[in-house]
Order: C-alpha cells, then sequence, then structure tokens
C-alpha cells in the first residue's frame, strides 16, 4: 500500500520532543485516503461512530511548579474528515508537560482541556470532547457477557493459513428468522500503517438480523488482519464494512479496543444505529474499566 507523505510525516521519523506546548506538531490525516480503497463513501457514510482516545502521558504544572497528572480522555466523530495520527499527538501531549497553566489544580485542568479541545477541534474541523481526568472512577465494562470466539471455537481443530485481510474467508449462515449476537475476540493483531509495528486489540461485534457468519469463519478472518497495515481506525470500519456487505443486517456495531502504545491507546466504534454505540466509550467525562489487553 502506498504511503501518503502525511501519513509518515512523524511516524518512523525522529523527532525532538518539543520542550513547551506546540500545537503545530499536530498531523491530520484524511480518513479517505483509505475509505477510498474499500468505496465508502465520504459524503454518504455507511456508519455512525466515534473514535475515543485515551492520552495516559498528559501531565503539566501549576503556576507554582506543582505536577498534575490523570488521563486525559477525546472523543472524535466518525464523520470527521480527519484523524489525527498518534506520534504527533503524543509529541503534542508531551508538549504540556514542562508549561505552567493555573493558580490550583482545578484551575490548570480546565485551562488545559480547553486548549486541547480547541486544538484538535480546528485541526480537525468537528467538535472534539475532552475531559482531563485525575481520579480514576471507572464505570463497569459494557461488553462483558459477549461470546468470546476462542472459547466458543474449538481452536485447537481450526487451521489458520491467510495472515492479510480476506473477506472470503467469511461464511454466512441464514436463518428463517431474526438472531441478535454478541461476540468478542483478545486475537486482534494489525500493523502500524507506516511503522509495521505491531498493534494489539480486542474486537466486540454486535449483529442483529436473519443472516450471521459462522463463529469460527469469524475468528479466522479477524486473525488475517494479522499482517494487515493499518491504522485502527481504518481496521475498524474494515471489520464493519465486510460484515454490512455481507450480512446486511438490521444492527450492526463494531469496535476495536487497542492496547496502549506509546501511552495512548484508541477504541473506534461503528455502528448502524446511534442507538447501539456504547455511550461509556463516547462521553469524555466516563472513564471505562480497563480491559486486560489495554
Amino acid at each position: 500500500m502506498e504511503i501518503n507523505f502525511l501519513e509518515a510525516k512523524v511516524l518512523g521519523q525522529k523527532v525532538s520532543h518539543p520542550k513547551e506546548y506546540d500545537s503545530s506538531v499536530l498531523v491530520a490525516i484524511p480518513r479517505e485516503l483509505n475509505r477510498t480503497i474499500y468505496d465508502i463513501e465520504e459524503v454518504d457514510l455507511p456508519f455512525v461512530g466515534f473514535d475515543a482516545w485515551h492520552g495516559y502521558e498528559l501531565s503539566f504544572l501549576t503556576e507554582k511548579g506543582i505536577p498534575v497528572v490523570g488521563v486525559l480522555k477525546m472523543v472524535v466523530s466518525a464523520d470527521s474528515p480527519s484523524l489525527v495520527e498518534s506520534k504527533s499527538m503524543k509529541l503534542y501531549l508531551n508538549s504540556f508537560n514542562m508549561s505552567r497553566y493555573g493558580h490550583n489544580v482545578k484551575e490548570g485542568v480546565a485551562i488545559v482541556e480547553k486548549m486541547i479541545e480547541h486544538d484538535l477541534s480546528a485541526l480537525l474541523g468537528v467538535v472534539v470532547s475532552v475531559c482531563f481526568h485525575t481520579k480514576e472512577r471507572f464505570v463497569t465494562f459494557p461488553f462483558k457477557d459477549n461470546a468470546v470466539l476462542e472459547q466458543v471455537v474449538d481452536i485447537d481443530c481450526l487451521e489458520i493459513s491467510s495472515y492479510t485481510e480476506d473477506a472470503s474467508l467469511l461464511e454466512v449462515v441464514a436463518h428463517d428468522r431474526t438472531k441478535e449476537v454478541s461476540w468478542s475476540t483478545e486475537l486482534l493483531r494489525s500493523n502500524c500503517k507506516v511503522t509495521f509495528q505491531p498493534d494489539w486489540g480486542s474486537v466486540y461485534i454486535y449483529v442483529e438480523g436473519d443472516k450471521l457468519v459462522s463463529e469460527a469463519s469469524l475468528l479466522s478472518y479477524i486473525v488475517s488482519m494479522r499482517n494487515e497495515n493499518h491504522f485502527h481506525e481504518e481496521i475498524c470500519e474494515l471489520i464493519y464494512i465486510r460484515l454490512k456487505r455481507l450480512l446486511n443486517p438490521n444492527k450492526l456495531m463494531v469496535g476495536c479496543v487497542y492496547t496502549r502504545r506509546g501511552g495512548i491507546d484508541i477504541c473506534p466504534f461503528r455502528a448502524n444505529d446511534v442507538s447501539i454505540l456504547p455511550k461509556c466509550y463516547q462521553e469524555a467525562t466516563r472513564l471505562v474499566q480497563k480491559t486486560m489487553r489495554q
């Protein structure tokens, strides 16, 4: 796959960390670069959704020089024209580390949140929700009841040989009535589009319709991402669009919760019905209980 200049502007390059606040390091990547490949129309997106980012390395100083630490949650709508390149986000967040804001922690947090919301919203052309959590108050993980594919499939009898994305692996199972299923797997691995470094994650899928896919074929398909080179958001959209076109379901939701790398994790969710998107991930003011992989 051809790498766009913007995608490789920071990723894979030796770049010094800014010594003070610097929004100019942020790099926006047009989403259409990947969507065009899979015939996803920007003017008529086949999904709604969002990308939830968690930044674990954001810190700053108060005006008295006291460090403030926490977890930054940022939520970006899937219909934004661009996504943020993750290494540029890391550099940007670390540019706050030695800068001073506010007479106290509360005032400093409010200032930093407003700055980040302004910078990201201006960069991406949509309103980005931002909340800096200085205390870990987690809400319950929403997918704990999903059927885990590697547990319901006899993986000792499963043979997989395809490790680049292969939609032909998916086997349709038709039903004489509408059914709904919730699946998950911890076996997602894909690779950064530019550096080819491995990205690990979990997939959560909800389908309602009169056609499903066999669990063994779905697991084989997700494992076929193992040598696929895409950004996290692109992997989520790829899984979603393959299932949507194959099953034409009444309802479909795909979410990918990736392991943090470089102090950041990205959790994209896509659905054809806003009501089935997990609100706890969508709301920046709520931190979701971490998965084993995070």
